[in-house]
């Protein structure tokens, strides 16, 4: 299978130990990297046990975190990721057709009907290299609006400065989704339009703006197990993990480099995707661990056992980007069957408020304290 490791039985005494470990953890830092790699080598079954029991003590049981993501902006991006239907590197192949940014009035009516059928956060993508000053105006009205929704609030719009992510924060956007991917040692083989430190800088500075941290990667684009090992490790050597780790099993798109190379040669197993997810959260136990793209093609067993690792969150709807998704109707019906019950939305407040004086009618802005 491309992409997997031959895997030795673990070292009985190693895998005791792991599974003796307390599990109360209040740092992410409690793992190394060799803690890391013997969470993956255990047994399926203690992996999930474990995860679940790390899960219960920081989540409520059985309830799910549910968002809908939309793209408002859709192809002909500079960036040549080998995994993307919506590069301008692959569009003569993917044959994806480009489309301008969506109106304000449809993105808000979308994200009504995300709120109607359920979703508690909806998350905007564009596929930009970074936004333009042009385009800031119209991301934080975005964020106004869906936040006056009740809606919590997410974005993915490529790389961020320091001013960028503030004028984010002030609007009161929830979360920024910035993946890393892959490991540091297999990102070249993945793209090399942004370096892997561009990636943690855009991470930085929305963590120092405020806003939380949505980072995760794709398992199943060629990498090894040492690199999915790798890249938890990355996780827990940031100040603190992201609030949100989306994992995500690559969707081959024909026509991408990668999804032509993993069409060819195989994809990764389920398992071993379930067990990536499990030592996500047993690594970062106040994380959402998000089950993303590659749901689509899950059994209702294969996700029931992707919720018994850990995941407790996942995206509605019929499309993610540009693939497709499980549908809303399988997924109520899935949930009802598994005795999940959907998460109400908490969005932040915005660090800047309106203000209206009452006898002058002189408009102004005041600063919440953080």
């Amino acid at each position: 299978m491309a992409g997997l490791l031959s895997i030795s039985e673990p070292n009985a005494d190693s895998t005791t130990d792991l599974l003796n470990q307390p599990d109360t953890h209040t740092a992410a830092h409690t793992y190394n990297r060799d803690d890391i790699a013997q969470l993956f080598d255990l047994p399926l079954m203690d992996l999930l046990l474990k995860a679940q029991t790390i899960h219960r003590e920081h989540f409520v049981a059985n309830e799910i975190q549910i968002s809908t993501l939309l793209s408002i902006k859709t192809g002909n991006c500079p960036e040549d990721c080998g995994y993307c239907s919506q590069s301008g590197h692959h569009r003569d192949t993917t044959k994806l057709q480009a489309e301008k940014r969506i109106e304000v009035d449809k993105v808000i009516a979308a994200a009504k009907r995300a709120k109607a059928t359920g979703s508690s956060r909806f998350c905007m993508g564009a596929a930009w290299k970074h936004p333009s000053a042009k385009d800031m105006p119209y991301v934080v009205e975005l964020i106004k609006e869906v936040k006056a929704l009740g809606l919590e609030t997410c974005m993915t719009l490529g790389m961020l400065d320091t001013d960028q992510a503030s004028q984010l924060a002030d609007a009161g956007l929830d979360y920024y989704n910035h993946n890393l991917d892959t490991s540091r040692s297999y990102y070249e083989q993945v793209v090399s339009t942004r370096s892997y430190d561009e990636r943690l800088d855009t991470i930085e500075n929305v963590r120092n703006s405020g806003i939380n941290v949505c980072s995760g990667n794709i398992v199943g684009m060629g990498e090894s197990r040492d690199d999915r090992i790798d890249w938890v490790h990355e996780l827990l050597k940031m100040p603190k993990a992201p609030e949100s780790i989306p994992v995500n099993l690559l969707v081959p798109i024909k026509g991408t480099p990668i999804g032509d190379k993993v069409l060819a040669e195989g994809q990764l197993s389920v398992l071993e995707w379930i067990r990536t997810i499990a030592v996500a959260r047993i690594c970062c136990p106040t994380s959402y661990v998000r089950l993303s793209a590659g749901r689509e093609s899950l059994s209702d067993s294969e996700q029931a056992l992707a919720f018994m690792a850990g995941a407790n969150s996942f995206f509605y709807g019929d499309k993610l980007l540009t693939t497709g998704n499980a549908s809303q109707s399988g997924d109520d019906r899935l949930m009802r069957e598994l005795g999940l019950t959907k998460q109400f939305a908490a969005p932040r407040a915005p660090k800047v408020l309106p203000v209206m004086d009452a006898m002058s009618g002189h408009q102004s802005q005041v600063v919440l304290a953080d």
